[in-house]
């Protein structure tokens, strides 16, 4: 992934020169990781580019700050609006946006509220988080040692920055243990998510899926292929699922934004199935792209179309 240095970027209400959206060393963030964020992604479809769930990422990033006391000065109709701006400031078809909140400068020490809350939208172009061919061939797992935050120590609803200290620990034990990705456990032991990703598992064509008491972040693309799973006719259960469920289900997969829907082919070197993605992998991942393609009818209104 490379930067696109020429482009705007949307800072607290105006769009700025890209090499122009600094922050001081000494604020608030950077020595406490106070900022709450959101991933979000534009697709350049037969009807033009759209936005995927934008109202739906926005207000999960006013939600993420509610939890950190952090009063983010904007609605979602003003942070959907940035957002479209910055698209087309940056003349892109498709791209990754990432809208972020953070406390900026003023003062240091652990007590944020008297620094300022700044609001950021960047928006650049990005392929397939776990390379492409990864949605056909699918990826390689390992369960991480580092385990989810217990839910009275950091709140896992919220997609915050801070959190995902414990993300980088797992994805890089990972990648040096030789897999693509980690799955982490959840305070109990069972299973919660991945570093940045949601996970699915089908055992006699039941969907299982973990719930979000399992310290997970309740993604926007978990949510939307449930939705999809249902529409298909398919069983859905949110149940919290011990790690060996992992290695005899007959598919697994991993949802989200930058991942979109991935299969998983083997994990802790166990292969998952038949080690490819399966069937209902399949019909799954074609129906979310059918849709993100404005192949089918958006009945859910799921699509924000940067043009209109």
């Amino acid at each position: 992934m490379a930067f696109d240095e020429s482009g705007k970027i949307w800072f607290n209400g105006k769009l700025v020169d890209w090499k122009d959206a600094n922050i001081h060393v000494l604020s608030h963030v950077v020595h406490y990781g106070s900022s709450v964020f959101e991933g979000i992604r534009c697709y350049n479809t037969k009807k033009g580019p759209a936005v995927f769930r934008l109202q739906d990422h926005l207000q999960r990033l006013l939600n993420s700050g509610k939890i950190y006391r952090m009063d983010i000065p904007y609605t979602v109709e003003e942070l959907s609006q940035a957002t479209m701006d910055t698209i087309k400031a940056n003349k892109l078809k498709e791209c990754y946006i990432r809208p972020i909140a953070f406390r900026g400068y003023s003062e240091l020490g652990v007590y944020p509220r008297n620094c300022p809350v700044e609001t950021v939208i960047a928006a650049w172009g990005w392929g397939q988080y776990l390379g492409e061919e990864a949605l056909e061939n699918g990826v390689d797992l390992g369960v991480s040692t580092w385990r989810r935050m217990a839910p009275d120590t950091m709140p896992n609803m919220a997609k915050a920055g801070s959190n995902y200290m414990n993300s980088q620990l797992a994805k890089m034990e990972s990648v040096m243990n030789g897999y693509d990705e980690a799955i982490m456990l959840d305070y109990q032991g069972m299973v919660s998510e991945g570093s940045g990703e949601n996970i699915f598992l089908v055992k006699d064509e039941v969907l299982y899926t973990p719930p979000v008491s399992s310290s997970l972040l309740g993604g926007i693309t978990r949510d939307s292929i449930m939705e999809i799973a249902r529409d298909m006719g398919l069983e859905v259960r949110e149940e919290t699922l011990p790690r060996e469920m992992l290695y005899i289900a007959d598919e697994v997969f991993l949802t989200g934004t930058a991942a979109e829907l991935t299969p998983i082919r083997s994990i802790d070197k166990i292969t998952v199935g038949e080690g490819k993605r399966g069937e209902i992998t399949k019909k799954l991942q074609e129906t979310f792209f059918k849709v993100l393609n404005c192949e089918v009818e958006d009945e859910k209104g799921w699509l924000s179309f940067v043009d209109e």
